[in-house]
């Protein structure tokens, strides 16, 4: 990486332990780097400056190469890499403290896709909003480095450059700087499980960033074994804390990030990342597919120090009540009341059971682990992709039922996360999307017809030949947001503000504690879930899958309010302004009726008889 001397011009290092000579090539010279130990060149440039363009050659090589911890990338990983002064940015979020990992509403976000022109500067005009809706945290798709004009960012190969289309460091910075002053945290999503498969230089360097040890589902495993390459992804965790001010970190497919090193390299990247952020809080997410929950234990305790993961059990179950298919990764799944009571109180369904998709056991033991542990979502990006068209669940279902279920994620005691344009019913596809060109371009698009071929519906010809080809220009544009309807889409909208709202200031429903809540089935399609607050200040979220129910004996403790009190509607999916068909008091003389397709949020009021006593 690149240090900037006061009135010394600029220092330059690089690993290249494969490498008998390193040059660097810049402002039309040469100047050669001095071998140092373990593989290391090191030296000054007086004529370099911030701006500077420079590349490696490596010794006798016809090409000339970027760095491999390049700041930035201005003609994209195949060009040079420029000089940045990181500390050039002034930066004005001091009184920023970072993020607790209890209290949380996430927001995953892509970067190239929020807006119509996909840049930092065009996001940051639109994160006030988010701010006034009551989000808490951006999540943001991966921003390091990849080849072509679009992509999902999982290819990086720059991991310490900004792609260059997004637009510049220090406007990335501004991004964050906003978000901060506006009360919004900002984790980074990123890739220490592979490198994409073009413009990655990095074997030319060093071959031991690789190992043949471990199996990858995307490509050649990291070497963490090798001291160099450790300290290389520990010191670009800690970049992005350090320079950027992110508040943490997401760490894709941690299953496939392999170490068997004393401190496992995610161990140590959550204490890199802690030290680094100093007095600021930081959240570090991991997602984790075989679910080993252990990761989300303490260092001291065994785990690595991850502090929420995302819950693809409570997604699974919540697109087979939404949908009512029950295909490939969905086959261990029934969308059943049971399933959304267990997962509000222990997180994963599976911990530990028989998995018949994966033909093996799925998980390990959470029980012990805490609500904010586990994160929930209907959508995110890689299941809107699943469905073949890119549909999201809003799009496949009944409104009643998807108002429904949006409740269960919101005021379930879980970390909710939304994908972009969630919260107002956003109506636009999302797909996969790459942009490479010759034989790799046809490679991923076969691949990618192949991946969803898991899918029985998706196996068939006629759907195999409608798939969005992930290299098509009309692929990446028909995924971008169209962000007018937040105006149109009114009724969605409003849904998701005023359950945000409710999660946020509601005594009981913003504070939810281990063990906090228990819930009982009510029918095949029907729940409730109760929340124990302090002084029998509980609060019930009844939720109805199914059609109309009239409980008529109703023999479940769980649903007789506090003594001296009855039942009052605090909330109700079904208000008119959300597109509903009104509210009736579900708790009468008529016993217990739920309309169909429904959720309720009830609170205890006093009864008339003792206020007047």
């Amino acid at each position: 990486m690149t240090t900037i001397l006061e009135g010394r011009g600029v220092r330059f290092r690089v690993w290249a332990p494969k490498r008998k000579s390193v040059k660097v090539v810049l402002n039309g010279g040469s100047f050669s780097l001095k071998a140092g130990p373990r593989g290391y060149f090191s030296g000054e440039v007086a004529t370099a400056s911030a701006g500077s363009l420079y590349q490696f050659k490596l010794d006798s090589d016809d090409r000339l190469y970027p760095d491999p911890e390049s700041r930035f990338q201005p003609e994209g990983p195949h060009g040079p890499s420029m000089v940045i002064d990181p500390k050039a940015f002034h930066w004005t979020d001091g009184r920023w403290k970072g993020i607790e990992p209890q209290g949380q509403i996430l927001y995953e976000l892509h970067l190239g896709t929020f807006t119509s022109e996909g840049t930092w500067n065009a996001a940051r005009a639109q994160i006030k909003e988010l701010a006034s809706l009551g989000i808490t945290t951006i999540e943001l798709m991966p921003v390091a480095e990849f080849s072509g004009r679009w992509g999902w960012g999982y290819d990086g190969v720059n991991l310490f450059a900004l792609y260059h289309h997004y637009g510049s460091p220090d406007e990335a910075k501004q991004f964050i700087n906003e978000a901060h002053s506006l009360g919004l945290g900002v984790i980074l999503d990123v890739v220490y499980n592979h490198f994409g498969p073009d413009g990655n230089y990095i074997k030319s360097f060093a071959d031991e960033y690789f190992t043949d040890k471990y199996e990858n589902d995307w490509g050649e495993a990291i070497n963490f074994a090798s001291a160099p390459v450790r300290e290389f992804y520990l010191a670009n965790a800690a970049y992005w804390i350090e320079e950027f001010h992110f508040d943490g970190l997401r760490l894709d497919a941690t299953q496939d990030i392999h170490d068997t090193s004393a401190v496992h390299i995610l161990a140590a990247i959550t204490q890199r990342i802690r030290k680094a952020a100093g007095k600021r809080k930081i959240y570090v997410v991991a997602e984790n597919e075989p679910q080993h929950s252990f990761i989300a234990h303490a260092v001291g305790e065994g785990g690595q120090g991850i502090d929420a993961l995302w819950n693809d059990d409570f997604h699974h179950s919540a697109i087979v009540a939404l949908a009512g298919r029950r295909e490939a990764y969905y086959t261990d799944y029934h969308g059943s009341p049971q399933e959304f009571i267990s997962a509000a109180k222990y997180g994963y369904l599976y911990q530990g059971q028989r998995y018949k998709w994966q033909q093996k056991r799925r998980g390990a033991p959470a029980l012990d682990l805490s609500p904010w542990n586990f994160i929930s979502y209907l959508q995110n990006h890689d299941q809107i992709a699943n469905s073949g068209r890119g549909e999201r669940p809003n799009k496949v279902t009944a409104p009643a039922l998807y108002r429904a279920m949006s409740a269960v994620l919101m005021l379930g005691p879980a970390t909710p996360m939304l994908f972009q344009g969630q919260e107002f019913g956003a109506t636009t596809p999302f797909f996969y999307f790459c942009d490479h060109t010759g034989k790799l371009r046809d490679m991923v698009h076969t691949g990618r017809r192949k991946f969803l071929a898991q899918f029985r519906s998706l196996a068939q010809t006629e759907m195999q030949n409608v798939f969005a080809n992930p290299g098509d220009p009309a692929t990446f544009q028909s995924s971008k947001l169209n962000l007018k309807e937040r105006d149109s889409n009114t009724q969605a909208y409003s849904l998701y503000k005023d359950l945000i709202r409710l999660r946020r200031e509601d005594p009981v429903l913003s504070n939810p504690t281990p063990r906090g809540v228990d819930g009982a089935v009510l029918s095949a399609t029907a729940l409730v879930l109760r929340y124990f607050g302090p002084d029998n200040n509980d609060r019930l979220l009844i939720v109805n899958l199914g059609a109309d129910l009239h409980l008529d004996p109703a023999p479940e403790p769980l649903l007789a309010p506090p003594r001296d009190h009855h039942w009052n509607v605090l909330w109700s999916s079904e208000d008119p302004k959300y597109g509903g068909t009104g509210t009736f008091p579900p708790d009468s003389d008529d016993n217990w009726r739920i309309a169909g397709q429904s959720a309720l949020v009830l609170a205890p009021a006093q009864d008339k008889n003792k206020e007047t006593n």
